[in-house]
């Protein structure tokens, strides 16, 4: 959880920096502006050094801060004092350009800066800070000019410093209120992936155990039955022992599965594997079964974790026939044709009763065709169980572009 936390919280900050970086470039851009009058209307002397030295730190300070917040900008967090050198700084420009210079929109800006960086404490302090300066200087010019001032010119300025220091405020709150958002989605979204690929891993071992133990024990439990009835009990006590070494290989290769940590590089020659499959489906149904090559392209090698999915698949589909369907003759192709590297089991049994669906097989317990449905999904493949182009029977046919498994 850790990595998600530590993501949001860089969303804030980095939001924040932003923001303020943003502030200090336009302050940048407001001090150069308002320096040549801010000069020209100093008195020669040292009122003219004075506001020569504000000109300078203060649009100095915003240089530094807009060009590298990253490395000046904690400093400025940690030291609020520096924001109020920088406003005592910008106060003397203020007394030579006047409030209706540009300097008018620095004086505002440094509440907003204070309610991003120190929430509404800072805020309110350099709200009010601001506030006073700028009616000081107000009333020394009413002063100066040897009249009385409007109440609602002296009051725009520091009404507009409280309302960007409150923006400030809202801003700031309004960005870790969405980084707490983001990390409760971030955290919500992890456990859903984590239940996800429990339960997707959970669904895997279910289609292994049911397509390859499960059945070669069912088969054996059989075998056992008629053993003691058996005319010739050594041919079946043969039958027996190779059915329980079937199942002693294929709990290794489930095991082996589970320990594997990646695929790596390695391949499969589909094409001599599934024959290989199909032979010994053959020896053990006594199913007349033929393995063929299709299309003009020969089958490439394919990935281990994509392999073994379109094997069993294939392999699902013979037991299904042999099992279900009474056939006397299963036909296995593969090949790629327009693209697509296409598996195809034949079968010439009683075929699929009518209406079958999914939910059906599931609320029975019947698990074969859902599993390799699932299976299919699982490498891109697109499935078709049915008729297809075979007069009777069913037909299982995978297709998956070659692209999705070539290297």
């Amino acid at each position: 959880m850790s990595v998600p936390v530590a993501v949001s919280v860089s969303i804030e900050v980095n939001a924040l920096q932003a923001m303020c970086r943003q502030v200090f470039g336009f302050r940048l851009a407001m001090i150069a502006l308002a320096s040549p009058t801010a000069l020209t209307g100093a008195a020669p002397g040292v009122a003219a050094w004075l506001v020569g030295a504000a000109v300078l730190v203060t649009f100095m300070g915003s240089y530094v801060m807009f060009r590298d917040w990253e490395r000046f900008g904690p400093l400025l967090l940690r030291h609020p004092a520096l924001l109020a050198a920088d406003t005592l700084f910008g106060s003397l420009l203020l007394v030579t350009a006047g409030p209706q210079s540009t300097l008018g929109y620095v004086s505002v800006c440094t509440p907003l800066l204070a309610g991003l960086a120190y929430s509404w404490r800072g805020a309110a302090f350099f709200a009010c800070l601001q506030s006073l300066i700028l009616l000081a200087i107000h009333a020394a010019e009413v002063g100066d000019a040897g009249g009385v001032g409007d109440l609602g010119d002296a009051a725009l300025l520091p009404g507009l410093c409280v309302i960007t220091g409150a923006l400030g405020v809202t801003l700031r709150n309004l960005l870790l209120r969405f980084g707490a958002a983001t990390r409760a989605l971030t955290e919500a979204r992890t456990r859903l992936a984590a239940a996800q690929a429990v339960e997707e891993e959970r669904a895997r071992l279910a289609r292994d155990m049911h397509d390859s133990v499960a059945k070669t024990l069912h088969g054996l439990a059989l075998a056992a039955d008629g053993l003691a009835e058996s005319a010739d009990p050594r041919q079946q006590a043969l039958v027996v022992a190779r059915s329980a070494r079937r199942a002693a290989a294929e709990s290794r290769e489930l095991l082996a599965d589970l320990r594997r940590q990646s695929y790596g590089a390695e391949e499969v020659d589909l094409s001599s594997e599934l024959a290989v499959r199909v032979r010994d489906f053959a020896h053990r149904s006594g199913i007349e079964t033929h393995y063929n090559g299709v299309g003009p392209g020969s089958v490439p090698p394919v990935p281990y974790a994509v392999a073994r999915q379109l094997l069993t698949i294939a392999s699902e589909a013979m037991e299904n026939a042999g099992r279900h369907a009474a056939p006397t003759r299963v036909d296995v192709s593969a090949g790629v044709v327009a693209g697509l590297l296409r598996i195809s089991v034949c079968d010439d049994g009683r075929g699929l009763p009518p209406g079958t669906t999914l939910d059906d097989l599931r609320r029975t317990g019947h698990f074969g065709l859902v599993g390799m449905v699932e299976r299919a999904a699982g490498v891109g493949a697109r499935i078709r169980i049915g008729r297809g182009s075979v007069v009777r029977g069913t037909e299982v046919r995978l297709e998956l572009p070659v692209e999705g498994v070539a290297r």
